[in-house]
């Protein structure tokens, strides 16, 4: 019984982090004291330490602990008796290279399939597709391998942009590279806009939050899918 919150964002404009899903998250992590936070992602390149104070001040709202994985002596048996984790954002390259190095990926999976609560944002979004290549992040470590958790029969692109057909910059939209992703590999992408997250239960995926996420499959016209709707291939 797979139990996961994927979230395009940790922190949508014009308020704190968490803020918006903190009722979500409340509901969700009913049952844990202690949330495990993986802070390998490191947004800016700041310290795990730093990175946990930031997810411990967001989650003080609800009441929640939240330990960072970097400080236990071993990391899979914490995860092991972990009732819940929550991934944050940051480079997905370097979240899913230090999984690697730690050997934690195929423990946090099996958790995750036995139904450990998992809550992932923008990177910790990113690896609960099958592979991570659509992260919008620089390569700035090398993996041993871009295939990630599996927990969704898809990938992810977080924090993902419609065209603006007022900007004067010509280069690659978020849709040409996706579509470029299209042309060699076959998984479907869901883009999920700042403020959307997906619920998982088992295999019954639902999109939340206000807005459409954009869905796109290899030779098929991308097309949008409504809030509440459950997403189905």
């Amino acid at each position: 019984m797979k139990n996961l919150l994927i979230a395009s964002t940790s922190t949508v404009h014009g308020s704190s982090y968490l803020e918006y899903i903190l009722d979500d998250l409340a509901e969700f992590f009913k049952a844990s004291e202690e949330i495990i936070f993986i802070p390998y992602a490191r947004p800016g390149g700041i310290s795990h330490d730093d990175y946990t104070a930031i997810a411990q001040k967001g989650f003080d709202a609800i009441g929640k602990q939240v330990t960072g994985i970097h400080t236990f002596s071993d990391p899979i048996e914490a995860l092991k008796n972990a009732k819940a984790v929550f991934t944050g954002g940051g480079n997905t390259f370097l979240l899913v290279s230090q999984l690697y190095k730690l050997d934690v990926m195929p423990t946090l999976r099996a958790r995750i399939f036995e139904g450990m609560h998992y809550f992932g944002t923008s990177a910790g979004a990113n690896i609960t597709g099958l592979t991570m290549q659509t992260t919008n992040d620089m390569p700035i470590v090398y993996p041993p391998s871009f295939k990630t958790l599996g927990a969704i029969p898809f990938n992810i692109n977080p924090h993902y942009l419609d065209p603006d057909p007022s900007s004067t910059h010509k280069g690659e939209t978020r849709e040409t590279r996706i579509k470029e992703f299209h042309s060699i590999n076959t998984q479907p992408v869901i883009g999920l806009r700042e403020g959307s997250w997906l619920e998982v239960k088992n295999d019954r995926i639902i999109l939340r939050g206000n807005l459409q996420a954009r869905v796109f499959e290899q030779n098929k016209p991308p097309y949008e899918i409504e809030s509440g709707s459950e997403v189905r291939f």
